[in-house]
């Protein structure tokens, strides 16, 4: 019952995902109207823009909004965006302070995110930018624990695991006499809440004797150091490493564009997010042309940072939605 659960809420999520760029797209489509605001952003002489466009958040998101700054550069080369990387969860912090333009999440915002920006007076637009496998990996020289069940990766994750669960013939008598090492993401990030509510049926629900950090290369690091070692990143991060770390399969499914696109792997398929200040939107024409930039490059920028593509659906119902505002 939990893994059908969590499947639901999935597909809960991909629904609602095509009316968040919807959302978006009219958003850039009435910013485009609008000659007011800071003119702090533009060039003098009808030169190009200037100034900066500020972003925080998930470093599973990172690549994304960096490869958006790489191209939006070819066009812009006046406007500095910048990528910190504090996790999904301290991205909102200082996204809800007000200290930056966009916040790079790969989770939706939590309910007690959105009331302190509201408290803040900090308004905002969520837009899916992609979407991705988060991803379970091994040691290449794992060559045992090829093809996991969502149940076994409960036994090994699990708050009840701790201290229990440390050799990998506990999670299968067929595997060898091997301890069990393990790294994964962080409390701040948006993928220790979605591995953690998919996996384990609860956000924030895992064992402690892990190590946690908000850098998934220190998650790389770790697994490739040590052949009974696991953890869990975005899918970008096994394609970046081949031969580093490696991907197994989730109840037979490995994660790639084509399983993410068409729902069958699961439960751990997910979309990623960028959310706009809307302030900033109306009021600095940079971060305005480089949002509206993101969004009609999606695929582009995607396919660039090694992420899932949205999906033709998504992308047609964002296109007509804008074509009928006329």
């Amino acid at each position: 019952m939990k893994e059908a659960h969590v499947r639901k809420s999935t597909a809960k999520i991909f629904a609602s995902t095509a009316l968040v760029v919807i959302g978006a797209l009219a958003l850039s489509g009435c910013g485009g109207q609008s000659s007011g605001g800071d003119t702090s952003g533009s060039g003098a002489s009808g030169g190009g823009l200037t100034g900066s466009v500020n972003t925080d958040g998930s470093s599973t998101v990172a690549p994304l909004t960096e490869a958006a700054a790489d191209l939006f550069r070819d066009e812009e080369s006046g406007v500095n965006v910048s990528v910190a990387t504090s996790g999904t969860g301290g991205g909102f912090k200082t996204f809800c302070a007000g200290e930056t333009d966009v916040s790079n999440a790969s989770r939706p915002i939590k309910d007690e995110e959105a009331a302190e920006c509201e408290a803040a007076g900090i308004e905002y637009t969520e837009i899916i930018a992609a979407n991705d496998g988060l991803s379970v990996i091994v040691n290449p020289e794992n060559d045992w624990a090829e093809d996991l069940t969502v149940e076994q990766l409960n036994l090994i994750w699990g708050p009840e695991a701790e201290g229990e669960i440390t050799n990998w013939n506990q999670v299968d008598s067929s595997f060898p006499d091997q301890a069990i090492t393990l790294f994964g993401a962080g409390t701040d990030s948006g993928t220790f809440d979605y591995f953690t509510e998919a996996i384990n049926g609860e956000d924030g629900a895992i064992r402690t004797d892990y190590s946690p950090s908000e850098d998934d290369n220190i998650t790389i690091q770790g697994v490739a150091g040590d052949v009974g070692a696991i953890g869990f990143l975005g899918l970008s991060y096994v394609e970046e490493n081949e031969g580093v770390i490696k991907a197994v399969a989730v109840d037979g499914v490995l994660p790639s564009t084509e399983t993410v696109q068409d729902g069958t792997y699961t439960p751990l398929g997910r979309p990623l997010f960028i959310y706009v200040n809307n302030a900033s939107y109306v009021d600095k024409e940079q971060v305005k042309s480089f949002i509206d930039f993101y969004v009609a490059n999606s695929a582009e920028i995607a396919e660039r940072a090694l992420f899932v593509p949205l999906t033709e659906e998504q992308v047609t119902i964002a296109t007509d939605e804008l074509a009928s505002l006329g």
